[in-house]
């Protein structure tokens, strides 16, 4: 690790039972005290205390329940944010990995990660290193299927599929798409020569339809049906 006799460190999970358990863990490691400068459960309260809070790590959780996990990373890396990230989630599907790490994520560690796995992950991005939990995967082991064209685009056989599923529009098929890329609503208007509003509206609407609660539980739930 770093030359830090203490480590200064931002939670943000909305479970509290989490959090507890997570800062006796923190305690018992020997080399390292860990300062916990917050305690917070939204990605709103996050950016709100990051103005007057001066962490080396943040430990993210992905499922907020205001602004997704991934959303977050994207804004704390377009406004310059200069401390580690690292990512405790139980998604272990390779798409939401790469749009966790896309995003601008350090390291991406499983929440039933054992102590010494933790410890390591965060050794390894607090030293400039990126970090993915052991046993985990960037890519598919089935690789690309039949579902996908030469360019790598999805065929509209089965695009109709999807589209009659979740009763999703045209445009939402498309909007869902760009968000299993990890795009974020401003770049995803940019594509689609739309407003950022209507990214959120359209984003909104196929996590309704589809059951997700955030973009890493669309993209989990679009990647068991086999969309990506």
């Amino acid at each position: 690790m770093m030359n830090h006799t203490t480590l200064k460190v931002v939670i943000t999970d909305d479970h509290q039972i989490f959090i507890e358990g997570l800062k006796v863990v923190l305690g018992r490691n020997e080399n390292t005290k860990f300062e916990i400068l917050s305690e917070l459960h939204t990605g709103n309260a996050l950016f709100k205390h990051l103005e007057t809070l001066h962490p080396d790590l943040l430990l993210l959780d992905l499922s907020l329940p205001d602004i997704d996990g991934i959303e977050v990373i994207s804004h704390l890396k377009s406004i310059g944010a200069e401390f580690r990230i690292l990512v405790m989630s139980m998604y272990d599907e390779p798409k939401v990995i790469r749009a966790a790490f896309k995003a601008g994520a350090d390291g991406y560690v499983l929440k039933n990660s054992p102590p010494s796995e933790l410890f390591h992950a965060i050794d390894k991005v607090m030293e400039g290193d990126t970090y993915l939990s052991v046993g985990l995967s960037l890519t598919n082991q089935t690789g690309m299927n039949s579902r996908f064209t030469q360019n790598g685009k999805l065929s509209p056989s089965y695009d109709d599929r999807i589209v009659k599923k979740f009763n999703l529009t045209k445009r939402e098929l498309e909007v869902l798409k760009l968000v299993g890329q990890a795009l974020t609503n401003k770049e995803i208007a940019g594509e689609l020569y739309i407003s950022d509003q209507t990214v959120s509206v359209h984003r909104k609407n196929i996590m309704r339809k589809m059951g997700a609660s955030s973009s890493a539980g669309l993209i989990k739930i679009a990647y068991e049906n086999n969309l990506f």
